[in-house]
């Protein structure tokens, strides 16, 4: 209705002026187009993460274990969640399901459901261009993290503005995590990794800051960025040698599934993200359990004959025209 319309357009200009504010508040930190705030505080952060190696060998065995269990709680909140789900809508998920991974989001520390579903189907649809955030065609270093020691270009500001976001903002998880966006982190990415060895099992506050939130939150971050640079430049192009994204083994690995990525921008619909459907993937698992679990449903995939036609057609040729996907 027109009343619901107006109602959308009036939150999405209250979120785009709440992004300017921030903008704004940067500016004392900007110079010549460099955020210095974020190059000392991305620094800052990578240092911490050298010196947690070497808090290692201190901690706990199960201070360990529990530093990995944050990092693919971390890993769902983006593959699964903002990913998957919010930007590309690609399955449904009930209430329950949502508030879990807008946690786990709030866990990764990379922007809030909204601006981050928003710029990546920016990226999307303008990808490897001046509208595209992390453009690859400036290079390695920009697409993997120099893209946030910059300004953002104004065609990604403008372009981000055309789009239709109106689902995101139907969402109330999604409107309550960016409202709280900044408590929801404190306590997702930083207090709960770090109390719960404290607590539970004794470790210090010093090792489990470190491990828990420094290390995994540094880790996590980079695994993430290496889908935008790495996975732009390195691998081969079985659906579309026509674009940049690539199929990369190792970001696969690394990214629980993300590094299918010229199967993703050829077919970005797609739940799964690949061809071989769970196969290597392990958010695939994850969505599939989740609709096992009647959390979550309507996964959209892309049909063995289309996937077969695009390749025929468009393929460099490195899989060949057989469609190894596991249908359900």
């Amino acid at each position: 209705s027109t009343e619901v319309t107006s109602g959308h357009e009036q939150e999405r200009n209250a979120m785009e002026s709440r992004s300017r504010a921030t903008d704004e508040k940067a500016d004392g930190w900007r110079s010549n187009g460099i955020v210095w705030r974020n190059v000392i505080l991305m620094a800052l952060l990578h240092i911490g993460a050298v010196y947690s190696l070497l808090v290692i060998p201190r901690a706990k065995p199960l201070t360990w274990v529990w530093s990995y269990v944050c990092f693919i709680v971390t890993a769902l909140g983006v593959t699964a969640g903002v990913h998957r789900l919010w930007s590309h809508r690609s399955y449904r998920a009930k209430l329950p399901l949502r508030v879990f991974l807008a946690a786990a989001n709030s866990m990764a520390f990379q922007n809030d459901i909204y601006e981050w579903a928003r710029d990546h189907r920016v990226h999307h649809k303008f990808s490897e261009t001046d509208a595209d955030p992390h453009n690859a065609t400036r290079g390695f270093f920009f697409a993997h993290i120099g893209w946030l020691f910059v300004r953002k270009h104004c065609d990604v500001i403008e372009k981000g503005k055309k789009l239709d976001v109106t689902d995101l903002l139907a969402d109330p998880v999604v409107q309550f995590q960016r409202k709280y966006y900044k408590t929801t982190v404190l306590i997702m990415c930083f207090l709960v990794p770090t109390v719960v060895p404290w607590y539970f099992w004794g470790e210090t506050l010093w090792n489990s800051y470190f491990l828990a939130s420094i290390l995994r939150y540094t880790v996590s971050l980079n695994v993430t960025w290496l889908v935008n640079s790495a996975a732009h430049m390195y691998g081969n192009r079985p659906y579309d040698q026509n674009i940049s994204p690539r199929e990369n083994r190792w970001v696969t690995f690394g990214a629980i599934g993300e590094g299918f990525h010229n199967f993703h921008h050829t077919f970005p619909f797609d739940y799964s993200t690949s061809e071989f459907g769970p196969r290597f993937n392990p958010t695939t698992c994850f969505i599939d359990l989740m609709c096992w679990m009647s959390l979550a449903s309507n996964r959209k995939k892309a049909s063995v004959e289309i996937i077969q036609a695009r390749k025929l057609r468009t393929g460099d040729g490195s899989y060949g025209a057989v469609n190894t996907r596991q249908e359900k």
